[in-house]
């Protein structure tokens, strides 16, 4: 089974019932994500005032292999840098893409700016919506 890399959007779209969350909830079971992307999705409900325990209840029933970023996702990502630039991606989404790359998966997303970049740094990559 290919595995499907999960973006903090593609997470939050989930999470948070908004449109493309269905085609996130078909594949959750062949999902993984980095310890990065849970690290948006948790900023991001802090930033809205969550609390740690609401976050955590909302995030750790999904079953989603959460995969550390280590030294060699590091060299990865810094190494997308170059690539992503012009498309104005962040160390997330870099974090995300060099997890994808180091995987050969495909990643799932809602951030249209990340087509722009597929083929120069070959991951494939599909929109939620």
């Amino acid at each position: 089974m290919r595995r499907i890399v999960l973006d903090a959007p593609a997470m939050l779209a989930l999470t948070r019932r908004e449109q493309g969350a269905d085609k996130v909830a078909e594949i959750l079971a062949e999902s993984v994500m980095s310890t990065v992307t849970l690290s948006e999705a948790v900023g991001y409900y802090a930033r809205s005032g969550a609390s740690q325990a609401e976050i955590r209840a909302l995030f750790d029933v999904l079953r989603i292999e959460r995969v550390p970023f280590d030294g060699e996702l590091a060299y990865i990502a810094g190494l997308l840098l170059p690539k992503t630039r012009a498309a104005g991606l962040s160390f997330g989404d870099r974090a995300c893409l060099a997890l994808a790359l180091q995987m050969s998966a495909k990643v799932l997303t809602a951030d249209r700016a990340w087509l722009r970049i597929a083929a120069a740094v070959g991951v494939e990559i599909e929109l939620i919506r």
